[in-house]
């Protein structure tokens, strides 16, 4: 079974297997540095739908839809999902769920879901009691700025600190019988609040945590920088990507 250091830190001794990901993103997504890396592009916003909300759900079903073609799997030999996104109730995720018939572990992590579905998918896994399991997030630009700032129609202004909330969606397939690469460990952050209450400063509120979680996993998994050939974060922003490294040196 899987070893707990630290009380943050899961080694997991299974084999989980990162099997592959599907990826559907908008047109402003699809023009930036990433684009030969992502599955499907979509120039429409509303991907056909008639509202951004329903927008989403849609490309949220379409991922998972796709991964289980991708990697040549029946939708009913799929255990469970586990995934969320930023709306009320993961509305998003959770109608993906219903319209499927798959079981569903919600979770709501805004920036972290990805990275809590997959470990949450794993311990499944590693528990022995699931194996094809499917990690799934999504966003909107336009329904977020809603829910979080403003409605687009008021034409407020940004200010350069602002994030600009991903439009897409991404799933990720687990099991244990598929081979490398491999999910190996696990550290679940903490809460750190240092009173940044600027809503359009987002970058700046998250990186201490963000530092004080890789630090954690270094000092727990006997790791350094030079173990890792990728360090990724949630969407830090150009502001917190530079506290960060600031904070880490």
């Amino acid at each position: 079974m899987a070893r707990n250091y630290n009380k943050q830190t899961i080694v997991f001794d299974k084999k989980i297997s990162f099997v592959n990901a599907y990826s559907i993103v908008g047109n402003k997504e699809g023009n930036g540095s990433f684009k030969k890396y992502f599955d499907e592009i979509v120039s429409d916003d509303k991907f056909n739908e008639k509202s951004f909300e329903l927008a989403e759900r849609a490309m949220v079903k379409k991922c998972i839809q796709s991964l289980c073609k991708k990697v040549d799997i029946e939708m009913d030999k799929i255990d469970l999902i586990v995934g969320g996104d930023l709306l009320n109730q993961i509305i998003s995720t959770s109608f993906s769920a219903r319209d499927l018939s798959i079981p569903l572990v919600g979770i709501y992590g805004a920036c972290s879901t990805m990275a809590e579905s997959l470990l949450i998918g794993s311990i499944f896994i590693e528990s022995g009691a699931m194996n094809n399991i499917i990690c799934v997030t999504g966003s909107h630009f336009s329904t977020a700025e809603r829910q979080y700032r403003f409605p687009l129609e008021l034409g407020n202004q940004r200010p350069p600190t602002s994030q600009w909330t991903v439009t897409g969606a991404g799933a990720s397939f687990l099991n244990n019988n598929s081979g490398a690469p491999y999910i190996k460990s696990a550290t679940i952050g903490k809460i750190i609040d240092y009173g940044i209450n600027d809503v359009n400063n987002m970058g700046a509120a998250m990186a201490p945590a963000a530092v004080m979680c890789v630090i954690e996993h270094f000092k727990n998994t006997k790791t350094n920088f030079k173990n890792y050939d990728l360090i990724i974060t949630g969407d830090l922003g150009k502001l917190g990507s530079e506290i960060f490294i600031d904070l880490m040196n």
